[in-house]
């Protein structure tokens, strides 16, 4: 699977971390930035990575900053994009099982790297389960489109 990866400075090492754990499991890992420790804005790292993931260039994306809030908040503001900011493993499969999240966002200093990759990972093998869920995340995207022209 081909991911898109972004963070901010505050996030920069649980990126690290996330894409080196991808990478052993088999994926093709794009790391949108940022690749120092320079204090930046997370909205850009969001954004760009999301234009990845609605574009279709990568499968799906991972964002990260201190809390996982901001950079999750300017994900979703790109047209296409459902990011699902997980603390837990429930919260994880049912973000993709029932929400169909196309991202998701972490918070580097709310969680700790063996929870975040335990996270990533129950999202990545979790599927969509479609049904009635498709209809609540079609609801969604008619919400977008109305106030996204």
């Amino acid at each position: 699977m081909k991911i898109a990866v972004g963070s901010d400075h505050g996030a920069i090492e649980l990126k690290e971390a996330v894409k080196a754990h991808l990478e052993a499991k088999g994926h093709e890992v794009v790391d949108y930035g940022t690749h120092t420790a320079e204090s930046c804005d997370y909205p850009e790292y969001g954004k760009i990575t999301a234009e990845a993931v609605a574009a279709g260039d990568c499968e799906c994306g991972i964002v990260m900053c201190g809390t996982g809030i901001g950079i999750s908040l300017a994900a979703n503001k790109v047209k296409g994009i459902r990011c699902a900011l997980l603390n837990d493993c429930f919260s994880a499969e049912m973000a993709k099982l029932h929400n169909n999240a196309n991202m998701i966002a972490l918070g580097a200093r709310v969680l700790g790297q063996g929870l975040a990759l335990k996270i990533v990972d129950t999202y990545l093998e979790t599927e969509f389960e479609g049904g009635r869920h498709e209809r609540r995340v079609n609801l969604i995207t008619e919400i977008e489109n109305k106030y996204n022209k």
